[in-house]
């Protein structure tokens, strides 16, 4: 493998953490680049992040570049990982094949045919999806030119829903009179919240009960905000609802490790409320490994390094919850400043980094200069910083003393922030130190990711993981 290919993987799984989000163009160009110099591992990746990864975006551009990939295991692959999307996530892979790859091959289109008919064989299934992607849906049969069925066609072109269909129901949900009747309408169709809330009269406790119980974990979680605008938290019986959902949320495989701290950030709950979105979070964290080794987080602090401070705070929070060793925090301008959290919630470390504002020169060996003069020896180092420093002492003598005092010989992982330069991962390499750089571009919901690196002794480990993940095979040749 020569250097090329070899910086090429690192910088598709540092594309990982970025933020590419509704904008798939931003990442299109690198994942055509690796599926063509590199397309053994990039098979693989695709399936490894489709089990593992956050950033829907990313999806989508693994998936569409399978089912137009020239190797027939990469569209058998993209053919069964594609059954697995709600609608609107297919509409746009089939988008992305037609913009970003000019052609939509005879398997894809078999692939959404596939997907299709399956909805339709089976009325319900096919009511659900119609229900909640609808457009998407009508946007499938109409660009590949797949004829509907006679329930879609009616449901999805016609506007005459059959009297079984759930399209027909919610109509019904529109006229009942009163809110038990609404509700019972509810419960006994399942309508979705996103749905059923445009279609009521009145949102009454009545109401709002049968519509969560209906939710699913992630669902009420997403919709929280929507929930407590309408007063679902003033009423003990609703309240106590969310809170059984929320507790689920915790051991339920398909929430996102991130959505709970999301909308704790952007909704004003109570605190206990807040707390059991921190334990969701918490709970689905730890599901990606736990960090055996002793590490250190040095987040620089200089001047108009604000989000760095910021993202300090979210890699703590995330990580703390999962060490089982040592857990080192600073934030650094030209001296260090040692940061301790009462607890594992981001509550906790938003108190512990109140006082931490972005000002002064930078010094990013201060921190390791500290931890070499304390003894406090590590396996690995996270750097949240633009990788420029202006004094002494520099991070590359720092890490020199600390490395040969303490004897050991941590790696490194640069998370990089605003406008950053590269001499200090060039400086690191050239000592033969492992360096993984993560580019930072705001979307919280990828920095679980780090996880799988933290938790493996070498990134080494993580690719061969990821190459051992199994493709799937179509059954249906």
């Amino acid at each position: 493998m020569n250097t090329a290919e070899r910086d090429l993987r690192l910088e598709m799984l540092n594309s990982l953490l970025t933020t590419p989000h509704r904008k798939l163009e931003e990442v299109a160009e690198l994942h055509q680049m690796m599926v063509e110099l590199d397309p053994i591992f990039y098979g693989h990746l695709a399936v490894w992040y489709q089990r593992n990864g956050d950033v829907r975006d990313h999806k989508e551009v693994f998936i569409g570049n399978l089912l137009t990939s020239g190797l027939e295991e990469h569209r058998d692959a993209g053919f069964v990982v594609l059954q697995e999307f709600p609608p609107y996530q297919v509409a746009r892979i089939v988008d992305f094949m037609k913009v970003h790859r000019n052609k939509v091959p005879r398997s894809a289109r078999t692939a959404v045919r596939r997907y299709l008919e399956k909805r339709e064989a089976n009325p319900e299934f096919f009511d659900r999806a119609a229900l909640r992607g609808r457009k998407a849906m009508k946007h499938l049969y109409a660009t590949l030119h797949i004829k509907p069925g006679a329930r879609a066609d009616a449901v999805l072109f016609k506007d005459k829903p059959p009297a079984d269909s759930l399209s027909f129901q919610l109509k019904q949900l529109a006229k009942a009179k009163s809110p038990t009747e609404q509700a019972k309408a509810i419960v006994e169709q399942k309508i979705p919240y996103t749905i059923a809330i445009g279609a009521v009269k009145q949102m009454t406790p009545t109401v709002m009960v049968a519509l969560i119980n209906s939710m699913s974990p992630q669902e009420v979680i997403n919709n929280l905000k929507s929930l407590q605008k309408r007063g679902a938290m003033e009423h003990a019986q609703v309240k106590k609802l969310i809170d059984e959902k929320l507790e689920q949320a915790q051991s339920d495989k398909r929430v996102s490790a991130l959505k709970s701290r999301v909308a704790a950030d952007v909704t004003q709950l109570d605190a206990e409320t807040a707390a059991k979105l921190e334990r969701v979070m918490d709970e689905q964290v730890k599901k990606r490994g736990s960090i055996k080794k002793p590490t250190a987080l040095l987040v620089d602090k200089s001047s108009s390094m604000e989000s760095a401070i910021e993202i300090g705070k979210q890699i703590a929070a995330l990580i703390s919850g999962v060490a089982e060793a040592d857990l080192f925090v600073y934030a650094f301008d030209t001296m260090p400043y040692p940061v301790k959290a009462a607890g594992n919630n981001l509550s906790d470390w938003e108190k512990a980094f109140r006082h931490v504002s972005a000002g002064g020169a930078t010094s990013i060996g201060c921190s390791v200069e500290a931890m070499r003069l304390r003894k406090q020896a590590v396996e690995q180092i996270i750097l949240v910083t633009d990788q420029g420093e202006n004094t002494a002492p520099y991070f590359g003598v720092a890490f020199d003393a600390y490395c040969q005092e303490l004897q050991v010989q941590p790696n490194v992982v640069i998370v990089k922030v605003g406008v950053s330069y590269d001499w200090m991962e060039t400086k690191l390499q050239e000592r033969q130190v492992q360096v993984d750089t993560f580019t930072f571009a705001g979307d919280y919901y990828s920095l679980p990711n780090l996880i799988p690196l933290l938790s493996r002794p070498s990134r080494l480990e993580l690719l061969m993981e990821i190459m051992e993940v199994p493709l799937p095979e179509r059954k249906d040749k």
